[in-house]
């Protein structure tokens, strides 16, 4: 995003383009994932449009309302990208596994063998199934999605994923570790990152709400909750990694914050304290328990 202030003329037509804001936002709705974040997408096409009207060039002869759509667009498809769990080589990788196999489906009249869709992509089987095994960890669903009926009663993919009641000792002890690493990873974000991410996660305020209540922007309550979701993170990845990571020859700002972080999470609990913080009859962590965390 450009830095330099906008034009009298620049600001005239952002004022007067803001619809279509909201008519390209609403023209690639049906490709949003469901992880993603509606206010902040609805940002990212703001920004596109000033974007948008800081470089526009009159003499190129290009409508504006055209040049615009395009740098909206493509700041949403940024957003959203920024947003993906998986990372575009595994995208693609996918895309090229789908189309082999629709090829090969059409030429054999039916269902491709994994085998037969890796010889058609040149690569072993075991190789297009580890590419499958991580397409599915990346798929993102939603834990409300419904799932069936129990007894009359209809159930979610939330209450259908494990059975609490006949966990096994392993799992038990992987979700006390995970639930103690969340909760500290919160206890030790600065505290208005905290704030916000109480706010909006465990307390339902929307980002008006915080935005009135912190005194700043909107823009800003979604600068803090990125930063602040990012920070836990990392965080939390870096304890799970065999070895610290290879520091930068000239690190900057960001990566001491990170590294600072990081090792106050890592001695605020120790593998005892972790397994043994959460009672014994409980196997994930309360939202409330982790909201009063630190």
């Amino acid at each position: 995003m450009t830095t330099t202030p906008l034009s009298d003329e620049a600001k005239a037509l952002v004022e007067a383009h803001l619809p279509l804001v909201r008519h390209v936002l609403a023209g690639v709705a049906a490709h949003y994932p469901r992880h993603a974040d509606r206010e902040e997408l609805a940002q990212a096409a703001a920004l596109g449009l000033v974007e948008a009207a800081a470089r526009y060039d009159e003499a190129r002869g290009v409508p504006f309302d055209r040049w615009a759509a395009l740098r909206i667009r493509g700041a949403i498809v940024d957003a959203v990208r920024a947003l993906d769990f998986a990372p575009r080589t595994l995208r693609s990788a996918a895309r090229e596994a789908e189309a082999a196999r629709v090829t090969l489906e059409g030429s054999l009249g039916r269902t491709p063998t994994i085998e037969e869709t890796a010889e058609q992509m040149g690569v072993p089987a075991s190789t297009l199934a580890n590419l499958q095994g991580r397409v599915h960890r990346s798929l993102v669903l939603s834990l409300d999605a419904p799932c069936g009926e129990e007894d009359g009663d209809p159930l979610t993919l939330g209450t259908g994923l494990v059975d609490m009641v006949q966990l096994q000792p392993v799992e038990v002890l992987e979700q006390r570790e995970r639930a103690t690493y969340l909760r500290d990873a919160l206890a030790c974000l600065p505290e208005r990152l905290k704030d916000v991410v109480v706010g909006y996660f465990l307390d339902g305020e929307t980002s008006a709400d915080l935005a009135t209540r912190l005194g700043v922007t909107e823009s800003r309550v979604s600068q803090m909750r990125t930063e602040a979701l990012k920070l836990m993170r990392a965080g939390i990845e870096a304890q799970y990694q065999e070895k610290p990571a290879a520091q930068p020859d000239d690190p900057g700002r960001t990566a001491y914050r990170q590294a600072a972080y990081a090792a106050q999470l890592a001695s605020r609990s120790t593998y005892a304290t972790r397994l043994s913080r959460l009672p014994q009859a409980r196997s994930v962590a309360d939202p409330l328990e982790v909201r009063a965390a630190g």
